[in-house]
């Protein structure tokens, strides 16, 4: 296992710049975005597909930093309901793999998408409860499109050696453990999660006990080290489904924060052993969206406990159990 970073809040620098500057506070991987809402200020997807010499340079200048890439990132709605915003979506993921693929990155990740409600509505639908039942039936018909568009893309993941990492997310079809497994088992194994604790800790999930539980299916391919917390004084009034803005710190139920300031070092550690007992040994990837910090103090900030939970050997044999 090692630390990495989602380098969208350097964006703002060169990627050459923002290598140096990780590499220098002790960051082992990075995970690029080649598109979506991450955007792709540091890989001009397409123009780096094309072009061998710049898909040389990239990896070069990755790799004479001691880095590795742990996954490219495009984050969109590959089911959207309007048909050219889902074809956009689907052309950033599959460019996603096949440039994986060629910089031999074993992972992409990416959201699972929102369909509409129906076949003739035009907005994305998160549906959380089956009654009315109309919604009932409107979330049937979300896993028809799902599993049919899914199923096809888990076939081309396969046929370039990519994993598929999804974020568990709100407001996405997948937003919780057990939908993740159940995409899985209706498309292949390339299938699995983004394990994003973040956006479980606000829904009370477990992460421990979400770990295991794909854990126990191999279905974890990355790993995205981000923290919540949810403050009572607001979620006892108005619950945890809050539309407030993120900017609005003080009014809001939850926040992102850095690694440490939504649960202790101990959390933490408890997180990296999990991951070890179902044999998790990739990257875990820092992603920063606290609003109380900037990006690079929170950065730092989730590297200093990282780095004193992450382990850094293989385990020996049970002597003493001999």
């Amino acid at each position: 296992m090692y630390i990495g970073v989602l380098t969208v809040p350097l964006g703002d620098e060169p990627l050459d710049d923002a290598l140096d500057y990780l590499s220098g506070i002790g960051v082992d991987g990075v995970e690029l975005a080649v598109g979506g809402w991450p955007g792709e200020d540091h890989v001009d997807r397409s123009a780096v597909l094309a072009d061998d010499d710049a898909q040389a340079d990239l990896l070069d200048s990755v790799e004479s930093r001691d880095l590795q890439i742990s996954a490219l990132a495009t984050h969109n709605n590959p089911l959207h309901p309007v048909e050219e915003t889902a074809a956009e979506a689907d052309t950033e993921l599959r460019e996603a793999i096949e440039l994986a693929d060629a910089l031999d990155v074993n992972t992409v990740t990416c959201f699972s998408g929102l369909p509409a409600g129906g076949p003739n509505d035009e907005v994305p639908n998160w549906i959380t409860a089956p009654w009315p039942t109309e919604h009932a039936d409107a979330h049937d018909y979300q896993w028809e499109v799902a599993v049919d568009y899914w199923s096809d893309l888990a076939a081309f993941a396969d046929d370039h050696g990519v994993d598929i990492a999804i974020e568990m997310h709100p407001n996405m079809l997948v937003y919780e453990p057990t939908g993740m497994l159940k995409l899985r088992e209706a498309t292949n194994e390339r299938i699995g999660a983004n394990f994003d604790p973040s956006h479980l800790y606000w829904q009370d999930i477990s992460i421990t006990d979400a770990i295991r539980f794909l854990g126990e299916e191999d279905a974890i391919h990355h790993f995205h080290a981000k923290d919540t917390k949810v403050y009572e004084s607001e979620s006892r009034i108005k619950g945890v489904l809050d539309t407030t803005s993120y900017a609005d710190t003080a009014d809001r139920s939850w926040l992102f924060r850095s690694i440490g300031y939504g649960h202790d070092e101990g959390h933490w550690k408890d997180v990296v052993s999990t991951l070890r007992m179902v044999g998790y040994e990739g990257a875990l990837s820092i992603e920063h969206e606290d609003a109380l910090t900037s990006s690079k103090e929170g950065l730092e900030k989730a590297v200093d406990v990282l780095s004193r939970a992450v382990f850094e050997t293989q385990p020996g044999d049970a002597y003493w159990a001999e």
